[in-house]
């Protein structure tokens, strides 16, 4: 009986003890997320914003922001958005068929595997091979085959033959860095595939 009491007012003393505590840390843990989400910065180790589309277009806000020439009023983010919906679909949704060495290159057959990666071909194959023309002085010609793609990609340099064959669908997509300057005319409201 005498251990009952005494375990009784052991426990009361101990809550009386772990209550506050508890107490304490639920309200500094209410605290630090009500104040980071008000502006307040929380401290983090994490450095990856989520996906890498929503990494392009944080990385876009903080160099408009730090820009003192930003015109507001001209930003359009939305249009970037979709401009990499469309990425993804065809580095992601795309089947290559075949891919196949010529004289002087590579002949490739590619097939959006969804009809928004058919969209996204359809978009991208018409403004790409210019780009990739004006970086390297090879040739891409695009040849639609009902739900197919043909790519002919050719180099006038022996040298680099080999390197474009290499590099096969998704490398010469992903060739050059003009993807950066359209992504920053974008963000401006400009339509690079109509310069």
């Amino acid at each position: 009986m005498n251990n009952t009491l005494h375990l009784k007012q052991f426990t009361i003393i101990a809550l009386s003890f772990i209550l506050p505590i508890s107490l304490t840390a639920q309200t500094q843990h209410q605290k630090m997320m009500h104040s980071g989400m008000h502006g307040t910065l929380v401290s983090t180790p994490l450095t990856e914003p989520g996906n890498d589309a929503f990494g392009t277009i944080q990385e876009a806000i903080r160099a408009l922001e730090a820009d003192s020439t930003t015109d507001w009023s001209k930003v359009d983010l939305e249009a970037l958005r979709q401009h990499l919906i469309d990425m993804n679909n065809f580095t992601l949704h795309v089947d290559v068929l075949s891919q196949n060495p010529i004289p002087n290159g590579v002949d490739i057959v590619v097939k959006g595997n969804t009809p928004a990666a058919q969209q996204s071909l359809k978009r991208v194959l018409a403004a790409h091979p210019p780009m990739l023309k004006k970086e390297t002085g090879w040739t891409m010609d695009v040849k639609p085959k009902n739900d197919q793609y043909e790519l002919v990609v050719t180099s006038k340099n022996p040298a680099e033959v080999n390197k474009i064959r290499g590099l096969g669908y998704i490398g010469l997509m992903a060739y050059g860095m003009h993807h950066q300057m359209h992504h920053w005319m974008i963000v401006h409201g400009i339509n690079p595939h109509k310069q």
